[in-house]
């Protein structure tokens, strides 16, 4: 029988549990599979979804392309209906597909320098979040199994 790629038996008996070594558990886990994992063989996440852009992160990207905000917003990003600026499809308009590079890479949003977000604190109030980057991010597919062969 296949494994359940979103993992919902694992992330149900964690959320029963509530283990209190769970932040641990993520972060050992974390390091071990993006210590061998190279994402550029990948690049789902920039493939399939969009990250939340704060006005720090506008600010910094529509400089760096000598852009005015306004016209960064109207070239790249829409407001979603929780009121979060995100991009109006995928994938990610900065991502170079041939070899899934980030052309503002340095400068990108920090949703973007935080995802998978598998390696911060109160993993457990995220665990929505978790279970749907299982299914994008084969990392955190890894840590899953991980984290399974744990909470079993």
């Amino acid at each position: 029988m296949p494994k359940d790629p979103h993992f919902k038996k694992v992330f149900q008996r964690i959320k029963a549990k509530k283990p209190r070594d769970l932040d641990m558990q993520f972060e050992k886990a974390h390091e071990q599979v993006f210590e061998n994992l190279d994402c550029l063989t990948c690049g789902n996440c920039c493939k399939t979804t969009s990250p939340m852009w704060n006005e720090t992160d506008i600010q910094r990207v529509a400089h760096l392309l000598k852009m005015k905000v306004a016209h960064f917003l109207d070239q790249y990003l829409i407001q979603d209906s929780d009121g979060d600026w995100v991009y109006p499809a995928a994938p990610c308009p900065f991502l170079t597909l041939e070899d899934n590079t980030c052309q503002i890479y340095e400068h990108r949003p920090k949703a973007c320098r935080e995802y998978p977000h598998t390696d911060r604190k109160n993993m457990l109030g995220i665990m929505n979040l978790t279970q749907k980057n299982a299914v994008i991010c084969p990392g955190v597919a890894q840590i899953m199994e991980k984290l399974e062969r744990i909470y079993n």
